[in-house]
């Protein structure tokens, strides 16, 4: 029914015909089976992790692993110990029914449910699509946070058998977090190792290939649970680690085996998983509580969210992609909580919990209220925020290169700033895995093959399929590959061109020079610092010439502050001539002033000029030549100033004004003379200016 798996997700869909199932069985006076923690763990879980491990999207989780660390580390603790504190509170505050439940009950309360789980979000979230980042923040985070829920849930388990805890007890436990993640990669890696190792003599017998690698993954599994290690670390690292080296092994038949057995494996666990959950809640033994049920379900809520948004805001301190207000909300909504806690709590011991059932109880409330109200609701959420969604493109030869020549240049720029970042340490694990790891693991010719190659090749062969199960293979000769099928008609190859051949001295002179200029690039080059820069010998003179060139314009301007007064702002027309005909005898010239050139204004005349340009007037006699007839009868002439060209410096290239002529006939047009105090009665514009 497309209509309800559209609206409703699969895994609640899943529960209800698990209670459906569960409550047909209590009907007919049968009693319904319950999701054992053994049969869980050992057989249901592991395939589900498998699959993700596997299949994990290696580029975008390695690029994220701070975020996802610190959420899966962090984040896990601040729920337990929140979660368990405020839990306490509430018991203490809680009447007669809650009192005598202590604060290691609660904080181990908190530790099992605390942790998202990555069935339910595996579940969830590949329904709704979400883009790439957002899928892996969570899912990463409900894979890794598996090593914190191990190492809360036996530490307080512990600690709830002894009589005392001292303060060593507690640093051994949290020292026993590093021994248990650190413990499951390393066994995962050396699975996986082991297991590369044995698909490289497999070529003779195909069959019993995907044997192997469903067998290692299982016996890191076992073995990291053996010793309390974290069984989903050891996986997911056992399933990265070998996958590269058996594909390039294995056979492509073998590969599609592989592929399909864990994806239906998977989804048969998951599948079984969510029935039992809803059948065990109808054959369970359950205890509410009003108060510890409800108080459960806000304080989850609550601290989620709290977590979410602190460490966001720390970590987009640090991070080139910030996680924006709608990612942060879609995090915090996605911690869904599934079959582990459920499990977790039905391993409590009922001599050290008598609390079990009603722990229980609320862990199952929790679960239903994560898995249908929040995995119902969080696909229109994500379309009512126009949060991205992921976009399904296929891979190509192009981005291929593109990716990689990326790759080379940023690792080369930290190579020559001297920074230690992530693709420096990327680029040496692909040196050193191409030089030594891929020749033990990887068998003939392949572990030589250049990864575009190999790329090219997986390709080639993905296409091949595709075309036969179209039905177009009828159309194509046989010889042709089908990624080439473009040329088909080559076309003949131009002559090589004769590339000189160096003599033997002169080759081992180029191999010196490179060698003593590039080889030593990391002792020579030091991390830029502002404080350990080599002076530049240039730098001074630079300056020395810079200051010059200002005090130069400072003092110019200090001369025409002594030199010059500025003109007045003329007129209009119509106001000059008001005011000539309010005193016409304002305009008069002094009896000294023969030299000086008079402005002539009709006052009646409406041709009068609108402005004069006082800096571009000349005067008769000034510019030292002669002056004309025409000059003579005209009285003034006005000249253009001509623009300076482009590149020359004001301060050092003398303009045309800058002569002593040009200056002193700028001295003689703006400079007023003394003014007189102005007495009252007078005109408005005084006499004599």
């Amino acid at each position: 029914i497309p209509s309800v798996s559209s609206i409703v997700p699969e895994s609640c869909l899943l529960i209800v015909v698990g209670l459906l199932v569960g409550g047909l069985i209590k009907g007919v006076g049968e009693k319904p089976p319950i999701l054992k923690s053994d049969i869980f763990f050992l057989f249901l879980l592991p395939p589900i992790i498998l699959d993700a491990g596997y299949f994990l999207p290696l580029r975008p989780f390695t690029e994220n692993l701070g975020t996802i660390l610190i959420f899966a580390v962090v984040g896990t603790l601040w729920n337990a110990f929140f979660l368990g504190g405020l839990m306490y509170a509430v018991c203490q505050l809680g009447g007669p029914g809650l009192n005598h439940i202590g604060l290691l009950a609660n904080l181990l309360f908190g530790s099992i449910i605390s942790a998202v789980d990555p069935v339910a979000v595996l579940a969830v979230f590949e329904e709704i699509h979400i883009n790439e980042l957002l899928h892996i923040l969570v899912f990463g985070e409900s894979l890794l946070n598996d090593a914190v829920t191990v190492v809360l849930y036996h530490l307080f388990e512990e600690f709830a058998s002894f009589e005392q805890v001292t303060i060593l007890d507690i640093i051994l436990g949290f020292l026993s977090f590093f021994v248990v993640s650190l413990g499951g990669v390393l066994v995962g890696v050396i699975y996986g190792v082991i297991a590369a190792f044995t698909s490289r003599f497999t070529s003779h017998i195909r069959v019993i290939e995907p044997l192997f690698v469903f067998l290692y993954s299982y016996m890191a599994y076992l073995s990291a649970e053996l010793f309390h290690l974290s069984g989903i670390m050891a996986l997911i690292a056992a399933g990265v680690v070998m996958r590269p080296y058996v594909e390039a092994n294995i056979s492509h038949k073998s590969h599609t085996t592989i592929k399909y057995f864990l994806k239906m494996w998977s989804s048969v666990s998951e599948t079984l998983i969510f029935i039992f959950l809803g059948v065990s809640t109808v054959a369970g033994h359950h205890y509410w509580n009003w108060t510890f049920v409800i108080s459960t379900l806000f304080f989850c809520l609550i601290a989620r969210v709290l977590g979410v948004l602190v460490l966001t805001w720390f970590i987009n301190k640090f991070r080139i992609v910030k996680l924006t207000p709608k990612d942060q909300f879609i995090i915090a909504y996605g911690g869904l909580r599934g079959a582990i806690a459920f499990s977790l709590g039905y391993l409590l011991d009922y001599k050290h919990f008598g609390m079990r059932d009603m722990f229980l109880t609320a862990i199952i409330t929790v679960i239903f209220f994560t898995v249908f109200v929040q995995g119902m609701t969080i696909r229109p959420l994500v379309d009512l925020l126009a949060v991205k969604k992921k976009q399904e493109t296929k891979r190509s030869i192009n981005e291929e290169i593109h990716t990689q020549f990326l790759d080379h240049l940023l690792t080369g720029i930290e190579d020559i700033c001297g920074h230690y970042g992530h693709h420096h340490w990327k680029d040496k694990l692909n040196r050193f895995n191409k030089k030594y790891v891929k020749k033990c693991l990887i068998a003939g010719e392949r572990s030589k093959e250049p990864q575009l190659i190999a790329f090219y090749h997986k390709m080639e062969m993905k296409q091949a399929i595709e075309l036969v199960e179209s039905g177009g293979i009828g159309k194509i000769p046989s010889a042709v590959s089908t990624v080439s099928i473009q040329n088909i008609n080559p076309q003949t190859l131009p002559l090589e061109r004769a590339i000189p051949a160096l003599s033997k001295d002169k080759e081992e002179e180029i191999r010196k020079i490179l060698r003593t200029n590039l080889q030593k690039t990391r002792q020579r080059l030091r991390s830029y610092n502002r404080h350990t820069l080599v002076a530049d010998p240039y730098e001074e003179a630079w300056n020395q010439m810079l200051l010059r060139r200002q005090k130069a314009r400072q003092l110019e301007q200090k001369m025409n502050n002594y030199l010059t007064v500025p003109a007045h702002r003329l007129d209009s027309p119509t106001m000059s001539r008001a005011r000539i005909g309010s005193d016409p005898l304002a305009y008069e010239p002094k009896e000294d002033s023969e030299n000086l050139p008079i402005i002539t204004i009709d006052p009646a005349s409406p041709q009068s000029p609108e402005s004069v340009d006082l800096m571009s007037e000349e005067p008769k006699g000034c510019s030292g030549l002669p002056p004309s007839p025409e000059e003579d009868e005209e009285g003034l002439v006005m000249r253009v100033k001509e623009p300076s060209s482009p590149g020359t410096d004001d301060v050092f290239t003398p303009g045309t004004s800058d002569s002593p002529s040009s200056q002193r006939m700028m001295r003689c047009l703006s400079d007023p003379g003394p003014r007189p105090e102005p007495e009252e009665g007078e005109p408005f514009i005084p006499k004599g200016q």
